[in-house]
């Protein structure tokens, strides 16, 4: 006899439904041995040069002189705030970053307001303003070097002469403004297209109804669109801050850290001490100095993007 019951019509019951099994995290699938080679191999990547850094702070290395050695205890790090270029360097760290990153959000939001408008060549525009941000640092940095700020045959010392001006050595006048108009000219294509990418998701009704209501441009930018890209911007603020706080190619093809320590930088002081001193000890300590700033920044950097992100 069949398992399927009969009614009193002689109809057969209809069978109940099949409760499925709840699955747990990897539906089911123990996922550990395949993360765990990815895994092991970012610690490794992270965790041995920091260890290395730090075993170094503490210790007597010099490449010229091998026979010194041994531990140092807090005495590298007592050099190093006897220094006054380590001072002079986190000022220099923090005009960059700073100003650099002033520099591209306002002219990001700007430049995101004005593309955001329907013209004549968009497409074509938009892409020759975001293909700096492609060009590799260095390219960059002799690009500006040599055919742009070179007081002999730069581009910039012929429309000088051309106006009857004499050419200015833009890296020796201004050291740290000209290295700091390249980062600007690196990075702000990356904040265009951060905040032209949020004002594309921005209701277009909204807009209309803020020009019927005789809304000007200014006040559409700053009371409608600013205030949405609100979070774009401070996710850019991020961004850039941390890229800006390891600035170095830049710096190693212009101006090579001067006049003097006009440009030095943390991370140009640590090159200095590591490869042109020889002191690795000297350097591990600042490198110390530098990762403690830098988790610092970023614990400060994720709470206030993470408190913008709450919806």
């Amino acid at each position: 006899m069949s398992a399927t019951t009969v009614s009193g019509g002689g109809a057969p019951a209809a069978p109940g439904p099949r409760q499925k099994k709840k699955k747990g995290p990897g539906g089911g699938v123990n996922t550990l041995p395949l993360l765990a080679p990815s895994v092991i191999l970012l610690l490794i990547w992270m965790i041995v040069p920091l260890a290395m850094t730090l075993f170094f702070a503490f210790r007597r290395y010099n490449l010229l002189n091998p026979m010194i050695h041994g531990w140092a205890g807090i005495n590298n790090f007592k050099f190093l705030f006897r220094d006054p270029a380590l001072l002079h360097s986190l000022v220099v760290s923090v005009v960059i970053v700073v100003g650099v990153i002033v520099i591209t959000v306002c002219l990001g939001a700007i430049l995101a307001a004005v593309f955001n408008q329907p013209f004549r060549g968009q497409g074509i525009a938009r892409v020759l303003m975001i293909s700096p941000f492609f060009v590799m640092p260095t390219v960059s940095a002799l690009v500006w070097k040599n055919l742009l700020l070179d007081p002999v045959n730069g581009l910039f010392a012929a429309m000088f002469r051309m106006v009857g001006l004499q050419p200015i050595a833009w890296f020796s006048v201004f050291p740290l403004g000209s290295v700091m108009t390249i980062l600007c000219w690196e990075w702000l294509p990356y904040a265009f297209l951060i905040l032209f990418t949020a004002l594309q998701s921005m209701d277009e009704e909204q807009l209309e109804a803020a020009r019927l209501d005789g809304a000007t441009p200014f006040d559409i930018f700053f009371n409608i669109q600013l205030p949405h890209m609100a979070r774009a911007i401070s996710v850019t603020i991020m961004i850039e801050m941390i890229f800006l706080l390891g600035v170095f190619a830049e710096i190693y093809v212009t101006t090579g850290g001067g006049p003097g320590y006009a440009t030095t930088n943390l991370t140009f002081l640590i090159y200095q001490r590591a490869l042109l001193a020889f002191n690795v000890g000297g350097a591990s300590a600042a490198g110390v100095i530098a990762i403690i700033l830098a988790n610092i920044v970023s614990a400060f950097l994720t709470r206030s993007v993470a408190k913008r992100l709450e919806v």
